[in-house]
């Protein structure tokens, strides 16, 4: 009975390496990469946050609101050859925007085939055509969003919702706010409830789908002085409390994924 045991684990494993996205490795482990990003593997959990949300090489993706393109870094190459990335970004006039089309044309071998979609919610917020993409991914944007209302995060929701094909996925990571603590109207911590962004993403149409806890931080008690904003990266307090900034690390963060019914 002990080697049938031992047998079906191996099997097991062995059939989980043959599993493994050896091209989501690469894109992750690439040179194109900054040191600085990599060095923030160790929190944002690239390679486990993307294969829970199901990526596949030959998918067509959309990143909303992709900022410095950290995940883009990943995305891109990952993207490139078989699949489709669009950047949701700003128009081209704005600070963001040409900072991103300008490091997308930096290096055309990595991100020569990233297209950039003009996104600037609330003003504007047209994604594509209907049922046109495989997933929408969005990494700490959605306290952004509520600044301008829980209408203006269910408008967005509800815009990702209506490009995604039938059985799409949303992947969705937010700094965690804990259901003891009052999230203000418009999150100004930069921490969400988890229950308001599945209920938000419920009234746009979405299943939740799982919840993963791989970007989870139990050191993380969401009641700084500065907000999210005092932890790194940006440890904005700069030498007050650095080292107990430094320790705790990045914030604690929900990783949802929802599914287009």
């Amino acid at each position: 009975m002990k080697r049938l045991i031992l047998a079906a684990m191996l099997a097991t494993g062995l059939a989980g390496a043959a599993h493994a996205d050896d091209a989501l490795k690469s894109a992750i482990a690439g040179e194109h990469r900054a040191a600085a990003n990599k060095a923030r593997d160790t929190y944002r959990h690239p390679y486990e946050t993307l294969t829970f949300f199901g990526i596949k090489p030959t998918m067509t993706v959309i990143e909303l609101s992709p900022g410095g393109g950290w995940y883009t870094e990943i995305l891109a190459p990952y993207l490139r050859d078989q699949g489709k990335l669009y950047g949701a970004v700003p128009d081209a006039e704005s600070r963001g925007g040409k900072a991103f089309r300008d490091r997308m044309a930096a290096n055309g071998a990595v991100y020569g085939k990233v297209t950039p979609v003009q996104f600037a919610p609330p003003d504007s917020i047209a994604l594509g055509a209907p049922n046109s993409v495989d997933m929408v991914v969005t990494f700490r944007n959605l306290h952004n969003w509520l600044g301008n209302g829980d209408d203006a995060v269910l408008t967005v929701l509800k815009e990702a919702h209506k490009v995604l094909k039938p059985g799409g996925v949303l992947g969705v990571v937010e700094h965690r706010l804990p259901a003891k603590m009052t999230q203000d109207a418009k999150a100004s911590s930069g921490y969400m409830h988890e229950a308001y962004v599945i209920r938000m993403a419920e009234r746009a149409g979405f299943k939740l789908a799982a919840k993963s806890e791989v970007n989870a931080n139990p050191k993380d008690t969401a009641d700084h002085e500065k907000g999210v904003w005092s932890l790194p990266p940006v440890l904005t307090n700069k030498d007050k409390d650095r080292e107990k900034y430094l320790a705790i690390g990045e914030s604690d963060r929900m990783t949802l994924k929802f599914v287009k019914q």
